[in-house]
């Protein structure tokens, strides 16, 4: 079966669609960023459904972290077949004026530089194998996926919206207000968009798409 590299996999979301992709017979690399202890209990998981599983650490504000990343899931798994680059950062809400440019930079490149060094990275494989499944979530460089969406390799982005993860502000009663927003009155759960990015990588003919799963409060 394909191999998927999956970054920020070691909570959260992440968590969810290496778990699921593991489940459809992928084996998976855990990419987390200082969660060992998390993304080895991932790993574990995988394990038991008789999948390969290996984490891969790196800080992805680092531009040398995702070519070493990918470069070791090769070595330890074989050639990355799918690609779900899921890490990402939020800053303090603030005001414009008030984000320190030490804060926006590191925001562009965990989530924004990042992505596109790993997509161009296990691009050339996908390329000559004739097959891949490339998935941003919530990277405005999926918007540019035509670019290289074609031989076989398709790119998507799917775009959360208030799910239920330790990403939403802490306070007592936030999750409450946040859920009553939501069109279909509650939470978005980690594994829906799991989901989600596994239909994504089913699907030979999508590509060049962006897919929002925010309970209804966005038409589109």
């Amino acid at each position: 079966m394909s191999v998927a590299l999956v970054t920020g996999a070691s909570r959260g979301i992440g968590r969810a669609v290496a778990l699921r992709l593991g489940e459809q017979g992928h084996d998976v690399a855990i990419g987390y960023s200082h969660g060992l202890e998390q993304a080895e209990q991932v790993a574990g998981e995988l394990t038991a459904l008789g999948r390969r599983a290996v984490t891969v650490g790196g800080d992805l504000g680092d531009p040398q972290a995702p070519g070493r990343i990918v470069g070791e899931v090769e070595e330890r798994l074989g050639g990355v077949d799918v690609l779900v680059a899921n890490a990402g950062i939020a800053s303090a809400p603030t005001g414009i004026l008030e984000v320190a440019l030490e804060d926006w930079q590191r925001m562009l490149a965990v989530n924004l530089t990042a992505p596109f060094l790993l997509a161009q990275r296990v691009f050339p494989g996908m390329l000559e194998r004739g097959f891949g499944r490339i998935v941003f979530l919530s990277s405005v460089a999926a918007y540019t996926g035509g670019l290289i969406g074609a031989h076989g390799v398709t790119v998507n982005v799917i775009a959360p919206g208030l799910i239920d993860t330790d990403m939403l502000p802490p306070e007592e009663g936030v999750r409450e207000q946040l859920a009553a927003s939501r069109a279909v009155g509650r939470l978005g759960r980690s594994e829906e968009v799991a989901d989600m990015v596994v239909a994504v990588v089913a699907n030979a003919y999508m590509s060049n798409q962006s897919i929002v799963i925010d309970g209804g409060t966005l038409p589109t």
